[in-house]
């Protein structure tokens, strides 16, 4: 199984190579478009900002490069806000290979902006990639925008609002919250995605 961790420079990557490796997989860290063509899992993490992430993504030649792969990919934080079409934050164009717009989140009374700290996990449908979870599952946020509850939001859950925490569309997967950091839950969705067929 070769693992690629897309190397735009988010802050969480040493974190999910090392949660990877608890799985018993050593993940490649490249920004080498042959790489990560020839993964068998992509890996886009971020912990940044939307601009910033997309930046590099441009200066690297990989815009195209992951619009064009056909095996899995999972987003993780804003590396899941950048498969959308757009984000509010710095006015950012993203991948589009996920219809929708990622929002600011609004604050308001007990509503702290960014999110920071453990939710229960809604389920809206059943996916594999979401494979032994349940509603009383908790995964850990840290962030400031999301996507809303679109057709392809597999599971959901609260900071005033209602937003995605999982989405999938066919290959395109993503998570708002943070597997390496979500404990068992986020283990369980390292491992799914790992291990499930490819769409």
């Amino acid at each position: 199984m070769r693992v690629v961790l897309v190397d735009a420079g988010g802050a969480n990557l040493g974190s999910v190579r090392c949660a990877l490796r608890r799985l018993g997989v050593e993940p490649l860290l490249s920004a080498d478009a042959r790489e990560i063509r020839g993964a068998d899992r992509v890996i886009l993490p971020g912990v940044s900002t939307a601009a910033t992430v997309m930046g590099r993504l441009h200066e690297l030649g990989l815009v195209d490069v992951l619009r064009e792969l056909r095996q899995p990919l999972l987003g993780v934080c804003v590396g899941m806000q950048l498969l959308f079409e757009h984000s509010e934050e710095d006015d950012t164009p993203c991948l589009r290979l996920l219809p929708g717009r990622v929002r600011r989140i609004a604050g308001g009374a007990g509503i702290r902006v960014p999110h920071m700290g453990w939710n229960a996990l809604s389920l809206r449908r059943p996916d594999p990639l979401l494979r032994g979870f349940g509603d009383a599952d908790y995964a850990y946020f840290v962030h400031s925008y999301a996507a809303g509850v679109t057709p392809d939001c597999i599971a959901s859950t609260r900071h005033g609002d209602e937003f995605a925490a999982a989405v999938r569309r066919g290959n395109v997967m993503g998570a708002q919250f943070h597997p390496e950091r979500s404990a068992a839950a986020g283990a369980r969705l390292l491992h799914n995605f790992l291990t499930m067929e490819p769409a």
